[in-house]
């Protein structure tokens, strides 16, 4: 494990929902009703946070189903619901005081995490990677990788910063140090995959350190 606390990163690589914005009942209508239009068991959608919707539908459905179709329709029904969307503890001052030096790395596709960033008020920074960007999703490291080279870094001087175990898996196999955040999963959950955990991102302080970023505490960790 890596201190976080005692590392200068050049860039901070943000996930969104769970991590900067808590769009879990929208999410939860969503693929409920998805999942009784299919024929999908809810029982069956357990596991999955972080994950793109395709490689959710693959997962779920039957044998047979036309999973491009069956994605096509969570997709229109998540983008018709951003309903109680609203931004975590410490998501604007976090992005406020990284800056240029932040990127958003999301499983959703551009136009959901658009319209879920401004339900919640939030200003996504000019690096922005989403589903429509990659081939491979999280826990593959491809989406941090490409957030990496957006920037211009090297991935292994980034942090990135995580509520999922799946995203927590992409980040340290890019080489990333990863910062975890308790908002959708339980910190034993997390801790094999962090390098640091805590509660939101109201519990830590980002820092301009010439053209690097740190990180204090500003409270124990829970």
């Amino acid at each position: 494990m890596r201190d976080v606390t005692l590392a200068t990163f050049d860039a901070v690589l943000f996930d969104n929902d769970g991590t900067l914005t808590d769009s879990t009942a929208a999410v939860e209508r969503s693929w409920h009703a998805w999942a009784a239009h299919h024929g999908v068991p809810p029982d069956r959608l357990g596991g999955f946070h972080g994950v793109p919707s395709r490689g959710i539908v693959e997962a779920v459905v039957d044998p047979g189903v036309d999973v491009a179709q069956a994605t096509a329709d969570i997709d229109r029904r998540e983008l018709r619901d951003a309903e109680g969307v609203v931004a975590l503890p410490g998501a604007a001052a976090a992005l406020a005081a990284v800056g240029d030096r932040a990127a958003i790395v999301t499983s959703a596709g551009r136009e959901l995490a658009v319209l879920r960033l401004g339900a919640a008020q939030l200003e996504p920074p000019a690096a922005f990677v989403t589903a429509d960007d990659i081939t491979r999703g999280k826990p593959d490291p491809q989406p941090y990788l490409i957030a990496a080279r957006k920037l211009g870094v090297d991935p292994t001087r980034c942090l990135v910063v995580e509520d999922a175990p799946a995203g927590l898996e992409a980040g340290r196999a890019a080489g990333a140090t990863t910062l975890a955040v308790t908002t959708t999963s339980a910190a034993g959950a997390l801790e094999p995959l962090a390098d640091l955990v805590v509660p939101d991102l109201s519990s830590v302080l980002f820092l301009r350190d010439g053209d690097g970023i740190r990180v204090r505490l500003r409270r124990e960790p829970g």
